[in-house]
C-alpha cells in the first residue's frame, strides 16, 4: 500500500484501537474485515444505528466478533473438529448441532414485558432492502442495523432480514458460541407476537430454507452432498467428451446458489483500486465495451481423488471424499480480466515491471465466496484470466456462476470465483478462510498445522485417471485378457501432456496410452483447444491384453490397472498416497489404480485406490 493510500485510509477510518483490536484487524487496512472471513466486503454505507439504548460502537461489535470468528476457525482447523459450510460437512450432518445451554431460545413465558411485540408482517417489511433490517431467532426480533458492517460474512447476513437466522447458523455452525449469542442480545428489541408463534416458536412454514431454490441438476451426476450441492461429473462423461456438456459439469458449491433476475445483464461488478478508488460496470457494459474472447480449460477441484488418498494411504483425510470425477473441460467466452483493469485506471506498466503495491487480485462472489490470485497471473498476457459469461457457448448456468465469473486457466479452480461481484487490487492474498485456512497441502505427519506456514494452491500438479475399463471374456481370451482403458490426464500452468504411460500389472511392467488429437484441427474446422497455453484436460486411450501371470496367486487372482501422467517439464505422479497424504486431503495426484479379477464377469471392475 502507498503512503498516500494509508494516509486516506487513516484519515477516513482512524479511530482508538485497543491491543485486542490490533491482533484481531489486519495490519494493512482498519477497515478490513477480520482474517478468515472477508468472503463479502463490509459496508460503510449504512447511516443508521440501533436504537439507541442497545446502540454500542460498532468497532466493539467487530472485536468480539471478530474473537468468535478466530476462535472458530481455531476450532475448524482441528482436525478432529467437523467441518462446517465453509469447507465439506453435508448441511443434513449439521442439522443438529447442539447449542450451548444459556443460549437456547426463549420461550414466550421468560419475555420482558418491557419490549414491544411485533406481528410477522411488520417484521417482514425489516428485509435486506430496510433502512432498519430485522431479524428473528426464536421467538426474539433483533435489529441488526449496526452488527451489518461489523459482520465477519459482510452482508451475506441481509439474506436472513425480515425472517429468522436459525436455517443459516445451521449453515454456518460456527455462530453457534456463547460469545455469538451475547453479540446477538445486544440487538435485542423484541418478540415475535404470540399470534404468529406455534408452541412458542415461529411455524416452520414461515422459516426460510436458503436452499430453497436452487437450480435444477442433471440425475446423472454422482452427488456427495445435496445443500450444499456437490457432485461429480459421471464416468461416461469423463471419458465420452473432450468438452464436458454443461450439465454434467461437476459442481463445487460451500453454499447456496445465488439467484440473479432480469438475465443478468444489469449485474453490478465492482472494481476496487489500490487506493481505494472504484468503478463499476454492469454486466451489459462488460459485453459492450471490451473485446469478447474465447478459451477452453479444465477445471479441477484441489479434492480431486481425495477419496482415493484415503483408501490408498489407509488415512481418512478430512473433507468430501472425491473420486475421479472433481474436474471438467469447457470452452469459456468473456472478457480479458487485464483489459477492464487497465479501464478502470490500474496502471498495468507499473503491476507488469513489479514496481507497483498491489501483488494480488481478489475475487468475492455474491454468496460470500472469496479467493484472490497473485497479479502476475492476473495481468499475463498469456494468461487467459477472463470474466466470463458464457460456458460451452451458452451463458453460464446457475451452478457454474450466472451471470459472471473468474476463469483462471491452469490454477485451481477454487481461484476461479463464481457469481462474481467484486474485485480488490491490494498488496496482500484474500484473508478470506478459503485463502488463508483451507486449499493448503502439509506433510503426512503434520496433523496439527500452522496454515500461515504454507502458500495457497495456485497452480496444479500432473494428474490422470481411468474412467472407463471394459475387459474381455477370460475363457475366450485363453491365455491373456483383452482390456481396453480411457480416461484423461491434466497438469496445471498451461504445461501439455506429453506421455500417459499404463501398467496392467500394478506397476511391474508399462506401454504408452494413445494421446487422442482432441485439439488437432478436422475438416478445416478450427481447434477446440483455444488460449495461450495447454489449459485443457488431455484424453487417452489404451488396449492390451493382461498376462495371467500378472494375477497374484492369491484365491481372487486380482491385478491393479494403473495409469500415470508426465507433462512437458517432465513433472510426473508420485506413485503412491501414503507419501503425499495431507490432512485436508488435497492434490491427491499418485498413480491411479483400478483392481480387476480373473472371476470379473466381462466388464465388471472393481475400482481401487
Amino acid at each position: 500500500m502507498s503512503s498516500a493510500s494509508a494516509s486516506r485510509l487513516a484519515a477516513r477510518f482512524f479511530q482508538p484501537r485497543t491491543p485486542l483490536q490490533l491482533f484481531f484487524t489486519p495490519r494493512s487496512c482498519p477497515c478490513q474485515p477480520p482474517p478468515f472471513f472477508q468472503g463479502a466486503r463490509w459496508s460503510h454505507s449504512r447511516a443508521t444505528k440501533a436504537p439507541p439504548r442497545f446502540a454500542r460502537a460498532r468497532y466493539t461489535a467487530a472485536l468480539v466478533t471478530a474473537g468468535a470468528a478466530a476462535l472458530a476457525v481455531a476450532a475448524y482447523s482441528t482436525p478432529k473438529m467437523r467441518f462446517d459450510a465453509f469447507a465439506t460437512e453435508p448441511v443434513a450432518a449439521r442439522a443438529h448441532t447442539e447449542e450451548p445451554v444459556s443460549s437456547k431460545p426463549t420461550v414466550v413465558n421468560d419475555r420482558d414485558s418491557t419490549l414491544p411485540s411485533f406481528r410477522l408482517e411488520e417484521i417482514r417489511q425489516h428485509n435486506g432492502t430496510s433502512e432498519h433490517p430485522w431479524v428473528t431467532r426464536g421467538d426474539k426480533v433483533y435489529d441488526i442495523t449496526d452488527w451489518v458492517a461489523a459482520h465477519p460474512g459482510g452482508q451475506v447476513i441481509l439474506r436472513a432480514a425480515g425472517g429468522s437466522l436459525e436455517p443459516y447458523w445451521d449453515i454456518f455452525a460456527i455462530h453457534k458460541q456463547d460469545y455469538v449469542y451475547e453479540i446477538l442480545s445486544q440487538y435485542h428489541i423484541g418478540y415475535v407476537h404470540p399470534a404468529d408463534l406455534t408452541d412458542g416458536k415461529l411455524a416452520a412454514e414461515y422459516i426460510e430454507d436458503p436452499f430453497a431454490d436452487e437450480p435444477e441438476r442433471d440425475a446423472s451426476l454422482k452427488t456427495l452432498t445435496d445443500t450444499p450441492r456437490n457432485a461429480e461429473t459421471p464416468g461416461e462423461a469423463l471419458d465420452g467428451h473432450f468438452l464436458t456438456p454443461n450439465p454434467l459439469f461437476y459442481v463445487r458449491n460451500h453454499m447456496w446458489v445465488p439467484k440473479v433476475e432480469n438475465g443478468g445483464d444489469d449485474h453490478v461488478l465492482t472494481i476496487e483500486l489500490p487506493d481505494g478508488d472504484t468503478k463499476q460496470y454492469t454486466l451489459r457494459d462488460i459485453k459492450n465495451k471490451f473485446t469478447s474472447h474465447t478459451i477452453a480449460a479444465a477445471l479441477q477441484c484441489s479434492g480431486n481423488r481425495r477419496k482415493n488418498m484415503s483408501e490408498g494411504s489407509g488415512r481418512k483425510a478430512n473433507g468430501l471424499p472425491w473420486d475421479v470425477g472433481a474436474i471438467s473441460n469447457a470452452t469459456w467466452q468473456g472478457v480479458l480480466l487485464s483489459d477492464v483493469l487497465a479501464d478502470a485506471g490500474f496502471d498495468l506498466p507499473s503491476a507488469m515491471a513489479g514496481t507497483n503495491a498491489a501483488k494480488h487480485i481478489h475475487f468475492s462472489g455474491l454468496e460470500a465466496y472469496s479467493a484472490s490470485i497473485p497479479i502476475k497471473k492476473a495481468i499475463d498476457p498469456q494468461g487467459d484470466v477472463l470474466l466470463a459469461y458464457s460456458m460451452n457457448g451458452e451463458p453460464l448456468p446457475r451452478d457454474h456462476g450466472f451471470p459472471l465469473r473468474a476463469v483462471v486457466p491452469g490454477h485451481v479452480a477454487a481461484r476461479s470465483v463464481k457469481w462474481l461481484n467484486h474485485i480488490t487490487l491490494s498488496d496482500e492474498e484474500s484473508h478470506s478462510q478459503w485463502q488463508r485456512k483451507d486449499y493448503k497441502c502439509f506433510g503426512p505427519n503434520q496433523t496439527s498445522v500452522d496454515w500461515d506456514s504454507a502458500p495457497a494452491i495456485q497452480e496444479l500438479p500432473v494428474q490422470s485417471a481411468i474412467t472407463s475399463v471394459k475387459v474381455g471374456d477370460w475363457n475366450k481370451d485363453a491365455a491373456e485378457r483383452k482390456v481396453s482403458l480411457g480416461g484423461y490426464a491434466y497438469s496445471g500452468g498451461g504445461r501439455a501432456i506429453i506421455r500417459v504411460d499404463v501398467s496392467l500389472d500394478d506397476g511391474k511392467t508399462w506401454d504408452q496410452a494413445v494421446l487422442l488429437p482432441d485439439c488437432i484441427s478436422k475438416d478445416g474446422t478450427p481447434s477446440p483447444c483455444l488460449g495461450h497455453a495447454a489449459w485443457t484436460w488431455q484424453r487417452w486411450r489404451y488396449e492390451g491384453a493382461i498376462p495371467s501371470t500378472a494375477f497374484s496367486q492369491s484365491q481372487k487372482r486380482c491385478t491393479n490397472l494403473v495409469v500415470k501422467a508426465t507433462d512437458e517439464s517432465y513433472n510426473t505422479q508420485p506413485e503412491s498416497h501414503a507419501a503425499t497424504w495431507n490432512l485436508r486431503g488435497n492434490l491427491a495426484t499418485a498413480w491411479h489404480r483400478v483392481k480387476v479379477c480373473a472371476d470379473c464377469a466381462p466388464g465388471a471392475v472393481k475400482n481401487e485406490p
